[in-house]
């Protein structure tokens, strides 16, 4: 690797961590298409095992790239922005696809269904109890980040870590309150297109709550081991998108299919 270079971009290395990743990716579907279809979870739990070891292989060379050898410049920097907001917007058109499948079912309910919303048989969620609850988790959750990452920006790093700790930790809360709630429902993803609809929207949203927890955890960690500063914290700064994004995205599910759909 060269030591010196006249110019403020960051060249990549030839690094194995893509063609790994994706052989972790194609393991990962084909072990969840066997493990619906032959009741076998061992291809699966290849996937996911070949998954973590290349995410923190990965995440383990970004960190020392941008913390250790410099090599996250202004202008890197300004590209890591960039991509970042870039995968959000496409993140959000992901979304938009299921409520409009919903918008579209809701609104015109078809004779297949009895002409009615929610189709008949189907005993949708109270909207003021679990699902309400995990609104104001996420909510809190948004403004423990947002203390987090004003708290890093004074250099107040107890606070930080106490904040991002909590955002952590309402993230877990959130799932497992979610995981309840599918146990508890009694209509499954078959049950006609409100089950579809519902499952696929808000499981996408579980995904990514936990994608970001993920996320929080990695700089709580990163964070505790003293990798971030006032200047240059773009890894938790990019978290803390993400998580707003989550949040926004939960309350529109919210509105549109727990309380107006129901």
């Amino acid at each position: 690797m060269l030591t010196h270079k006249n110019h403020p971009f960051h060249l990549v290395e030839v690094s194995p961590w893509p063609i790994y990743s994706a052989l972790g990716a194609m393991s990962l579907m084909a072990g969840l298409i066997k493990w619906f279809h032959f009741q076998e979870i061992n291809l699966f739990m290849l996937g996911i095992s070949i998954s973590m070891i290349v995410s923190f292989q990965w995440w383990r060379d970004i960190t020392r790239e941008g913390s250790f050898q410099g090599l996250h410049t202004l202008k890197v920097s300004v590209g890591l922005r960039w991509g970042m907001i870039l995968f959000i917007v496409s993140e959000v058109f992901f979304f938009i696809s299921f409520f409009w499948g919903f918008f579209h079912s809701s609104l015109s309910p078809s004779v297949d269904i009895g002409m009615i919303w929610p189709p008949k048989g189907i005993s949708p969620f109270n909207p003021a109890q679990i699902p309400l609850l995990n609104t104001l988790i996420l909510l809190s959750s948004g403004i423990t980040v947002t203390w987090a990452h004003h708290s890093l920006m004074e250099n107040n790093y107890t606070q930080t870590n106490e904040a991002l700790l909590l955002t952590v930790l309402l993230g877990i809360y959130f799932t497992l309150l979610q995981a309840y709630e599918y146990q508890e429902a009694s209509f499954t993803i078959a049950d006609a297109v409100y089950g579809s609809s519902f499952f696929m929207a808000t499981g996408f949203h579980g995904l990514h709550v936990m994608i970001g927890t993920t996320f929080l955890i990695t700089c709580l960690i990163r964070q505790s081991l003293n990798h971030f500063s006032a200047t240059h914290h773009f890894g938790f700064e990019a978290a803390a998108w993400y998580w707003h994004f989550v949040d926004v995205v939960w309350l529109f599910l919210y509105i549109s299919i727990y309380w107006w759909g129901s």
